[in-house]
């Protein structure tokens, strides 16, 4: 059976989304970039609500870049590579392959689809994570932490849910960025 993991960078206040602005610095740097690359390569679907995944199709054609870095070459490759499920009402049609629509987020779906996935999946933006969550689907929590404080946006957690987690790994990076995996217990 596969886990389902929610991770995003958030600010030091915890926010997924800022209000204004940013989320600040250090997600851009090679070290994370190139640690992200690294735990996420056996991912096998990304779930996306309609937002997340119009900033994320990016990656669809960011090899064809001449300049890209290596490892920015090798996340749009991995990504590629995955299966990806867009939860959207009002989307009508999908701009990179192996996508498809979902017009709603259906939990049971979700568990079966995690229950007969080799590979693991990840939940992506702070509105349709919210949906796992109180569904009780997430298993893994990473968060990779900026060092500024926002003030205001979504939040990476949900309002009114409480969970009881334990830290499994952490690593702090030059650029000040901070990287947490916790485990729903």
């Amino acid at each position: 059976m596969a886990k389902l993991v929610y991770s995003m960078i958030t600010s030091l206040d915890g926010y997924a989304e800022a209000a204004e602005g940013d989320l600040g610095n250090g997600a851009q740097d090679r070290e994370v970039h190139t640690f992200v690359n690294d735990l996420f390569r056996p991912v096998g679907t990304y779930l996306y609500g309609r937002r997340m995944y119009e900033t994320m199709v990016y990656w669809e054609t960011a090899p064809a870049e001449p300049d890209a870095p290596p490892h920015i070459r090798q996340y749009a490759r991995d990504w590629r590579a995955a299966e990806k499920i867009v939860y959207s009402t009002t989307l009508e049609s999908v701009s990179s392959a192996k996508t498809r629509i979902e017009r709603t987020f259906d939990p049971d779906a979700v568990r079966k689809l995690k229950a007969e996935a080799d590979h693991d999946l990840t939940v992506d933006g702070p509105h349709l994570a919210a949906q796992a969550i109180a569904a009780g689907l997430v298993d893994e929590y990473h968060l990779f932490v900026t060092t500024s404080v926002v003030g205001g946006g979504k939040r990476f957690f949900p309002d009114g849910v409480r969970l009881e987690l334990d830290l499994v790994e952490q690593r702090a990076f030059d650029s000040g960025l901070i990287y947490a995996r916790y485990r729903t217990r």
